[in-house]
C-alpha cells in the first residue's frame, strides 16, 4: 500500500495473505514428522525431534534457552525474563509429560499462538493445512529481488509488533517509509485527477475540514459541508447501537468526503464499502471521541495528536518476510514439532469430555508439486480446502487417518475453517460461520523506467471506486517507499506493485483474470496512475499474487459476533481462538490479540 497517513486499525491492502506460483518457498520445518499422541507416533514409536536447521532464507535459529523442571516453572522464569526485558524467545518446553497443545494454522497468528504455548511450559505441535508457514506473511523473488509477496508494513499505533520483532532480534532493522506521501485518483465531473492524500486524517476522515488539500480534492461546496461539522451538536445518540464508518462520516461531513477521501482509503485497504464496515470494529474509539470532542473532525484530530510520533507505519529491512522466517526459527530452536502440509480432517472432544480429538488427514502423493503447479492459479484458501479434499478422498489407499489427542487447542485458521472444525465440538459453532472475505490478486512489476527515479506520485495511489479507466485499486512505488528497497534495485530498476479487487463490478472481474492480462493490465494502470508510460518492453520480472477472503469484513455488529463466539469458546476448557477473523485484518491486531489472549489463558 502507499504510505496513507496513520489509520486506527492494523491492515492495509498489502496486509494479506498470498501464495503465488512464482514465489519461493520456505520449506517446512519438520514437514514429514508424524504426529503424535502424548509424544508417541501413533503406532508408538518415538517421534523424531523437530529442531532441524531452518530453510535457506530464514533467520539462523537461536541457541535454546535453559530448561526448566515444570510447566509451573517455565511459566514463572518467562514471566521473570519478560519483566526484566530479557525475554528473546520462549523456553523449550523439557518435561515429557508437559501437557501438549495443538495449534492449528500456521499463520501469524499461529506461530505467535505457538511461541506463546511453548513459553508457557506446553508441549507444542502446529498443524499447517499448506506447503509454507507465515499465512499473509511470504516471500517471492522477482527479477532477482526477493519481496514480499503479502503484507509490507505494520500499523505503529501500537508496539504489538514491534515488540515480537524485539524480541525475535530485528528491532534494529525496524525501517520508517520514506517522505513522499499517498496520493489518490478521483474522478472529478467527467475527468480523472491526481491529487495528494491529506496528511491530517484517519481512514481518509479529515482532522481540518478547511485545510487546502482537502478542498482541492472534494471542492470548496464539499469542504464548506465537512466544516459544519465543528458546529453542529453531537448528541447521546450517536454511541447507542451498531453504526457503519460510511453513516459516520456522511452524517457528520456529508457525501463529498465520504466519496473523495473515506472511501478510496477504506476501499483500497479493506476492499470494502464504509457503508458496510462496523465503525467500532475499523476505528476503535472513534465515536466515543466524537462525543467527547463535539466533532468528528477535532475527534480525529485529538486521536492522530495521541498516537506515537513518526510515521503510521513501519517494516524492516529486506521485508516483512522475515518476520515469518524470524518466527519459524524461534519455534524450530524451542522444540516445537511444525507440520507442513498437514490439513486437520476433523475435531471432537476428547475422553470423558476431556481435551481435545484432533484428527488428521493423511500424507499422501496428491499434493505433490505436480498437482499443485496444475492448479497454480488457486488461491491460498482454495488450495488448502483442494489438499485437505484430495487428502481425505486418498485415505483408503494412503493409510489411515492419524489422531492425537491434546491438552489445549489453538485455532488460528480463517473463519470458515474454524468454525468447520468446531462444529465438531459443539454444533453452536456453525451459525457463527462468517461470510467469505474478498477476493485480491497483487501483480507485482519490476522495471527499468530511470523516469520513475524521482517518484512522481510519492509512495503510491489509492483509487476512488467511481474511476472507469484504471482496474486496481491502489498501486505501491516500493522502490519509492523503502530506502533499502531502492538502493538493492539500483537507480533506474522500480518495484511498483498493483492490488486488483475494486468494489464495482467491471474492474473486480481482473482478480480472476489470467497472468497474462493482469500483466497489460497493470502496465495500462500503472502509466496512467504514474503519468509515465510503461511498457512491456521496461519489464524486467513481473509475478502474480492471488487469493481469497484474504480480508474479513468487519460489518456492522461485529463486536457483538466476536464476543458471543469467544463466549462459546470459553465454554470449551483448553480452547482458544484467534486470527485476523476475530481481531481485525493486519499485523497490528493479529499479533496483540493473540498474545493477549494465550497470556491470559495460559496464565
Amino acid at each position: 500500500m502507499p504510505n496513507v497517513p496513520e489509520q486506527p486499525r492494523s491492515g492495509s491492502a498489502d496486509e494479506v495473505g498470498a501464495t503465488s506460483h512464482g514465489r519461493v518457498r520456505q520449506e517446512p520445518a519438520d514437514a514429514g514428522t508424524p504426529a503424535k499422541v502424548s509424544g508417541r507416533d501413533v503406532d508408538g514409536d518415538q517421534a523424531p525431534a523437530a529442531g532441524q536447521a531452518p530453510a535457506a532464507g530464514q533467520a539462523p535459529a537461536k541457541a535454546r534457552p535453559t530448561q526448566v523442571a515444570s510447566t509451573a516453572a517455565a511459566h514463572a522464569l518467562r514471566l521473570l525474563n519478560r519483566a526484566r526485558g530479557t525475554e528473546a524467545h520462549p523456553p523449550a518446553p523439557s518435561v515429557p509429560d508437559a501437557p501438549l497443545a495443538v495449534v492449528v494454522g500456521g499463520g501469524i497468528s499461529g506461530l505467535v499462538a505457538a511461541r506463546e504455548l511453548a513459553a508457557s511450559g506446553h508441549r507444542v505441535q502446529l498443524h499447517e493445512a499448506g506447503p509454507v508457514f507465515g499465512g499473509c506473511v511470504g516471500l517471492h523473488e522477482v527479477a532477482g529481488l526477493a519481496l514480499d509477496a503479502g503484507a509490507e508494513s505494520f500499523a505503529t499505533r501500537s508496539t504489538a509488533v514491534a515488540d515480537l520483532l524485539g524480541e525475535l532480534g530485528l528491532g534494529d532493522d525496524i525501517v520508517t517509509p520514506e517522505p513522499g506521501g499517498a496520493w489518490l485518483y478521483l474522478k472529478r465531473g467527467a475527468e480523472n485527477v491526481v491529487l495528494p492524500l491529506p496528511a491530517t486524517g484517519i481512514l481518509g476522515i479529515p482532522g481540518d475540514p478547511w485545510a487546502e488539500e482537502v478542498r482541492r480534492a472534494v471542492g470548496r461546496a464539499g469542504a464548506l459541508r465537512a466544516a459544519a461539522d465543528l458546529i453542529t451538536p453531537v448528541s447521546k445518540k450517536i454511541l447507542e447501537g451498531d453504526m457503519s464508518l460510511g453513516a459516520l462520516v456522511r452524517s457528520r461531513m456529508g457525501s463529498a468526503v465520504l466519496e473523495n477521501l473515506v472511501t478510496p482509503v477504506v476501499s483500497g485497504v479493506h476492499s470494502a464499502d464504509p457503508d458496510t464496515l462496523d465503525v467500532d470494529a475499523i476505528a476503535p474509539g472513534l465515536r466515543a471521541a466524537v462525543h467527547k470532542h463535539g466533532s468528528l473532525a477535532r475527534a480525529v484530530a485529538a486521536m492522530r495528536a495521541a498516537a506515537p510520533a513518526g510515521s503510521a507505519v513501519a517494516s524492516v529491512s529486506g521485508g516483512m518476510n522475515r518476520l515469518a522466517a524470524a518466527l519459524v526459527a524461534d519455534l524450530q530452536a524451542a522444540g516445537v514439532q511444525l507440520h507442513a502440509n498437514s490439513p486437520v480432517a476433523g475435531i471432537a472432544p476428547g475422553a470423558g469430555g476431556t481435551g481435545f480429538r484432533i484428527e488428521l488427514a493423511p500424507r499422501a502423493a496428491a499434493a505433490s508439486a505436480a498437482k499443485d503447479a496444475k492448479h497454480e492459479k488457486e488461491s491460498r484458501h482454495e488450495r488448502h480446502e483442494r489438499q485437505a479434499h484430495e487428502a481425505g478422498a486418498g485415505a483408503a489407499g494412503a493409510g489411515q487417518r492419524r489422531e492425537v489427542l491434546a491438552d489445549r487447542l489453538v485455532m488460528a485458521t480463517g473463519g470458515e475453517t474454524a468454525v468447520d472444525l468446531l462444529r465438531g465440538i459443539d454444533a453452536g459453532f456453525a451459525e457463527h460461520r462468517p461470510a467469505p472475505g474478498a477476493g485480491i490478486s497483487l501483480v507485482t512489476l519490476v522495471v527499468d523506467k530511470p523516469e520513475l527515479d524521482d517518484a512522481p506520485r510519492g509512495t503510491g495511489l489509492l483509487v476512488a471506486p467511481t474511476v472507469d479507466d484504471v482496474g486496481a485499486k491502489a498501486l505501491t512505488h516500493a522502490t519509492a517507499k523503502w530506502h533499502w528497497l531502492g538502493d538493492e534495485s539500483g537507480p533506474g530498476s522500480h518495484v511498483l506493485r498493483l492490488s486488483y479487487g475494486r468494489l464495482n463490478d467491471v474492474a473486480s472481474a481482473l482478480v480472476n483474470a489470467d497472468d497474462s492480462s493482469l500483466r497489460n493490465a497493470a502496465l495500462k494502470d500503472a502509466s496512467v496512475l504514474l503519468g509515465i508510460e510503461i511498457t512491456a518492453g521496461d519489464i524486467l520480472g513481473f509475478d502474480v499474487v492471488r487469493y481469497s477472503g484474504a480480508l474479513p469484513f468487519a460489518t456492522t455488529g461485529h463486536a457483538k459476533r466476536v464476543a458471543l463466539i469467544r463466549e462459546l469458546a470459553a465454554t470449551h476448557q483448553g480452547l482458544d481462538i484467534v486470527g485476523a477473523w476475530l481481531a481485525g485484518t493486519g499485523l497490528a491486531s493479529v499479533i496483540a490479540d493473540t498474545r493477549k489472549r494465550l497470556r491470559i489463558t495460559v496464565s
